[in-house]
C-alpha cells in the first residue's frame, strides 16, 4: 500500500522513480538500474564527507597514540606504536588516493579499507594492552563502529559488515590476551548494543537518503518534462541543446533539428473540444518520442501544438527522411479533422535543418534555419517536410 504522503504519485506520469516510490524499499534495495544510479550518486554525494571523516580519523588516531605513550609501558608500548604506525600509513595512502579523485572507482573499497584498518588496529591494540593492563579502555572501538554507520557515507550493509568484522577481531584479541570471560562477555554486550543502536540509526538515514534521491530525481524529471506528452519541455531543450552542441563540437558530428507544427490545431480544438485536443497532442508526443530512439536524440514539446526533434550525428537527407516518416506516421493514425484545409485527418508540417559545429556556425543558426524551413512548409500548403 502506498504511504499517504506518496498519494500525489497518482497524478504523476509513470517513471522508474515514481514506480519505486510506490513499491517501497524497506529492504533498502532498488531495482537493478536504479540501484546502480543510486550508488553512483551516493559515491559522488558523500565525497566531501569521506574527506572530512578521513582527516578527523587521522587526528584522533594520533591523539590516541599520544595517550598510549602516557598510559602504556614497554615492551607492550612498542607493539602498540607499531600497530598505530601501520594503520596511520594505510590511512595516509588512502587519503592520497581519495583526496585527489584520481581513482573514483576505488572510493568505496578505500573507505572500507580505512574503517577496517581502524577497527582491526584498535581491537589489536586493546588486546595487546590488556595483556599487561586489564583496565586499558576498549570503548574506542565503539567510535570506529559509529564512524562506519554515520560518518563515512557507507550503506547499512557495508557498515554492518565492517562493524561485525571489528567485533570478531576484538573477541579474538581479548581471548588471546586472556581477559576473564565475565569481563569479555560484558564488553562484547556493550559493543553489540552500541552497534545495534548504530545500525538502527544507519537504517533510518539510508532509508531517508534513498527516498530523497527518488524524490529529487522525480522533481527534476517533472521540471524538465511536459506533463501532457512526457517529452522534454522548452526549458530542458534550451539546456540540453547547448550541451549537445558542445559534444557535437568535440566529436566533430552534425546536429539536425526538426521543428514540427500540427496543422490547423486551433480549428481542431474548436471543433472537437480541448479534451480531444489533449488526446491528439499526446498521440503526437508518442510519435515524437518513438522518433527520438537513440540516447543522444531528444523529443521536445515547445508549447501548444509545436514540437521539436533534435537528432545527433545525422545528415540532412537522413533527417529529411526521418521527418517524412514522422509526418506520415501522424497521417496514418487517421485522426479525423473536418476543419483542416490540408487533409481530412490531423497532419503536421515539419521544417528540417542540419548544421555541423565544424562550419563555424552558432547553435542559434540551427534553430533559425529550421524555423525558416517550417515557415516555408506552411506557406506551401502544410502537411509536408521542407529542409
Amino acid at each position: 500500500m502506498v504511504p499517504s504522503y506518496h498519494a500525489w504519485l497518482d497524478d504523476v506520469r509513470p517513471s522508474p522513480y515514481a514506480d519505486q516510490l510506490s513499491l517501497g524499499f524497506r529492504g533498502l534495495r532498488f531495482s537493478r538500474l536504479l540501484e546502480r544510479e543510486y550508488r553512483a550518486h551516493l559515491l559522488d554525494d558523500s565525497f566531501e564527507l569521506k574527506r572530512i571523516a578521513l582527516s578527523v580519523a587521522v587526528v584522533i588516531w594520533l591523539a590516541f597514540a599520544l595517550l598510549d605513550l602516557v598510559v602504556v609501558e614497554a615492551p607492550h608500548l612498542w607493539w602498540i606504536l607499531a600497530v598505530r604506525l601501520l594503520v596511520l600509513a594505510i590511512l595516509l595512502v588512502c587519503a592520497a588516493l581519495i583526496l585527489h579523485r584520481r581513482h573514483t572507482h576505488l572510493l568505496l573499497p578505500l573507505s572500507l579499507l580505512c574503517i577496517l584498518a581502524l577497527g582491526v588496529g584498535a581491537a589489536s591494540i586493546v588486546g595487546i594492552a590488556h595483556d599487561a593492563d586489564p583496565g586499558y579502555p576498549y570503548e574506542g572501538l565503539l567510535l570506529v563502529s559509529m564512524a562506519a554507520y554515520f560518518l563515512v557515507g557507507l550503506r547499512l550493509s557495508e557498515a554492518l559488515a565492517c562493524a561485525l568484522a571489528v567485533l570478531l577481531v576484538y573477541i579474538c584479541a581479548e581471548w588471546l590476551a586472556g581477559l576473564p570471560v565475565p569481563r569479555l562477555i560484558n564488553n562484547v554486550l556493550f559493543l553489540s548494543f552500541g552497534n545495534l543502536m548504530g545500525a538502527v540509526g544507519c537504517y533510518l538515514l539510508e532509508y531517508k537518503s534513498r527516498e530523497n534521491f527518488l524524490v529529487s530525481r522525480l522533481m527534476r524529471l517533472l521540471a524538465d518534462r511536459d506533463s501532457l506528452t512526457g517529452l522534454h519541455n522548452r526549458r530542458s531543450f534550451n539546456r540540453q541543446f547547448e550541451r549537445l552542441w558542445r559534444q557535437a563540437q568535440r566529436d566533430d558530428q552534425s546536429l539536425a533539428l526538426l521543428l514540427c507544427d500540427v496543422d490547423h490545431f486551433k480549428a481542431y480544438n474548436d471543433c472537437y473540444g480541448h479534451q480531444a485536443g489533449d488526446t491528439a497532442l499526446h498521440q503526437v508526443g508518442v510519435l515524437i518520442e518513438q522518433a527520438a530512439r537513440r540516447p543522444l536524440d531528444m523529443g521536445v514539446r515547445l508549447g501548444g501544438e509545436e514540437f521539436a526533434l533534435l537528432l545527433f550525428d545525422i545528415g540532412v537527407e537522413e533527417a529529411r527522411r526521418r521527418g517524412e516518416a514522422l509526418r506520415q506516421a501522424l497521417q496514418d493514425l487517421n485522426i479525423p479533422h473536418q476543419r483542416s484545409d490540408s487533409a481530412s485527418v490531423l497532419t503536421m508540417s515539419i521544417g528540417v535543418a542540419c548544421l555541423s559545429p565544424a562550419m563555424q556556425s552558432e547553435p542559434s543558426q540551427l534553430y533559425e534555419h529550421a524555423d525558416r524551413a517550417l515557415y516555408e512548409a506552411k506557406a506551401l500548403g502544410r502537411n509536408q517536410v521542407v529542409a
